[in-house]
């Protein structure tokens, strides 16, 4: 999704003469802002919601409330990635979430738990992917 929007929002820059886009750092906090607004999502509604719930590690409690916290995190991060003065702080808080979450990700893939049976290696491939991602917008 992150790569695709990204691919879209630049072509939909140049076809439409859209000067922000023209950037690939614009067009990229296009693309993870519609990422975070989509996994965003499932931090709210079921089935998705509860997938979630079951990654999040024991020893933090309180899981539902954690991915509440989560998701309305993703939510800011997508909106300030696009508001000037405060895109460099999302950017960066962004990146730092994407590294505190990855715990549960590791329970997620030894677990076999969560949104998918993605292998532990390609979620750290991924993970990478959205952290170097939030580096560059910033």
């Amino acid at each position: 999704m992150l790569v695709l929007t990204t691919i879209g929002a630049r072509q939909f820059g140049i076809l439409f003469d859209v000067e922000y886009l023209f950037a690939w750092p614009n067009a990229l906090a296009v693309g993870l802002s519609v990422m975070l607004l989509f996994t965003a999502s499932a931090h709210f509604f079921q089935p998705r919601r509860n997938a979630l719930i079951e990654m999040v590690p024991w020893a933090l409690g309180r899981p539902r409330v954690w991915v509440t916290f989560t998701g309305v995190l993703e939510i800011l991060g997508a909106i300030g990635l696009h508001v000037p003065v405060t895109r460099t702080v999302a950017a960066i808080c962004l990146a730092l979430l994407f590294v505190a979450m990855f715990p549960a990700n590791i329970r997620a893939a030894q677990n076999n738990t969560g949104l998918s049976s993605m292998k532990l290696s390609l979620r750290v491939l991924v993970q990478m992917v959205f952290v170097v991602a939030c580096l560059i917008v910033a």
